[in-house]
Formats: C-alpha cells, sequence, structure tokens
C-alpha cells in the first residue's frame, strides 16, 4: 500500500453538507441556530436547514485510504461495505451488520492494516431516517501504522441488533453494554449485555432523541427537586 503521502498523513478531500451532490438529507428543522447564508442575523425568522449524511466518496479517496480499503474488499468481497466516506479528513466505512464480525476480524489480523485497538462504540439515533435510525459507530486504531478508521453500522428501531464484536475486541465489552443502555441497541452474541449505568429495572433508553425530557425527583439536603417538566412556570 505504497503512495506518495507518510503513512501518518491523512487524505485531504472537503467534507460534505446538504447542498453537497449525494447528500442524503434525512431532516429538516427550524430554529435560530445553525444556518448560513441568510440575512437573519437573529434567527428569530424561524430559520430552517436540512440535517444531511455524507454521500459516499468517490475514488481516489487519498492518502493511505486507497490502499486499506482496496485491500479490505479484497478480504471481504462484495457486500460488505455499503458506503465510503471521506469526510474532515477522516475515513468512516459503513459496513452490513450481518458482516461486521467478519470485517473487523480481518481489519485486526490482517498484516497490511492491523488495526489492533478498537477504542470503543458510540451510539447514534436518526429519527427520521426510516430503517436505519439507529447507528453504531466504532472507532479503530492501528498502533503498527499509526492510522485510525471508522465503522459506521445501522439498523432500524424495529429490529435493533447488530452482532457483538467482542469476540474480536475484548475490550468492547464494556461499550457494548453502555451503548445498549443508552441506545437500545441490542448487540448479539455479547456475553453479559446488561445495564452498566442506569437501573436495571429503568425504563426506555436515554439517549435516544424520542426519549422524554423530564426526570425524576432528585433529594437535595433534605429537600426534593421535581424533574424539569413538572417545575412551576414563571410565563
Amino acid at each position: 500500500m505504497s503512495d506518495t503521502q507518510p503513512e501518518n498523513l491523512p487524505a485531504t478531500q472537503p467534507g460534505a453538507d446538504a447542498q453537497t451532490p449525494g447528500a442524503e438529507v434525512i431532516d429538516q428543522r427550524e430554529g435560530m441556530f445553525g444556518v448560513r447564508g441568510t440575512g437573519d442575523t437573529s434567527g428569530f425568522g424561524g430559520l430552517q436547514r436540512q440535517v444531511a449524511l455524507p454521500g459516499g466518496s468517490a475514488k481516489p479517496y487519498g492518502g493511505w485510504f486507497d490502499g486499506a480499503t482496496e485491500k479490505l474488499e479484497s478480504l471481504v468481497g462484495d457486500g460488505a461495505i455499503e458506503k465510503v466516506v471521506v469526510q474532515h479528513n477522516e475515513l468512516t466505512l459503513h459496513i452490513a451488520r450481518e458482516r461486521l464480525v467478519e470485517v473487523a476480524q480481518h481489519l485486526r489480523d490482517d498484516e497490511a492494516l492491523r488495526f489492533e485497538f478498537c477504542s470503543g462504540v458510540s451510539g447514534v439515533h436518526y429519527p427520521h431516517e426510516t430503517g436505519r435510525e439507529l447507528h453504531a459507530v466504532y472507532h479503530l486504531l492501528s498502533i503498527t501504522h499509526n492510522r485510525r478508521i471508522r465503522l459506521e453500522v445501522s439498523c432500524s428501531d424495529a429490529d435493533p441488533h447488530i452482532p457483538s464484536v467482542v469476540s474480536v475486541y475484548p475490550a468492547n465489552d464494556w461499550h457494548e453494554r453502555e451503548t445498549w443502555d443508552f441506545f437500545g441497541i441490542i448487540f448479539d452474541g455479547h456475553p453479559a449485555l446488561t445495564r452498566i449505568q442506569m437501573p436495571d429495572d429503568w425504563p426506555g433508553h436515554p439517549q435516544r432523541k424520542d426519549y422524554p425530557l423530564g426526570g425524576i425527583d432528585v433529594e437535595y439536603k433534605g429537600a426534593v427537586i421535581p424533574p424539569p417538566d413538572t417545575r412551576r412556570s414563571y410565563n
């Protein structure tokens, strides 16, 4: 995987937004902030903006990205990598969930890849991305080659199952428990998928976008502070 750039330098390719060709618009929001190119500097006019996920990037990606993706594609064949995104000088591979463990195994073990360390998995909830509402994002580091890569896997609210990668990256044990706890993604094959921060009988998953913004009574020095949605309004 020789290239003209030093091994530890990323590719240079611009990021994407809602106006970028190929971007996937999943929602439209209205508010006071986050919109550029308008004369309304106060935001009180009710600014509208599109929420978009970047589309797939075209080859060549630049730097070591091309060699790494080509090597992985040769190992896993068709159907495993759904999309390759180069944005903000970072490489993200969208992986079909049924092929996740296989892809992770190759990324860890192949001599040309050697992503030996997974720093964890994070959950993301896009309630308006129909059929792909829940995403699990894995951050991998190659200590051998001084490279970083991101894997992203999606599933639906109706079928929130993603294979566990604990067999490949054992340190993901607690990270998968936390993602299950807060987002409700079920990691099939996890050795003990239980809540890690919320009580075992806690209803729901509190970091999902559709989780209610209320709370529970909190006792502080003998006084009970009601949750935000039940406090008295002075408006």
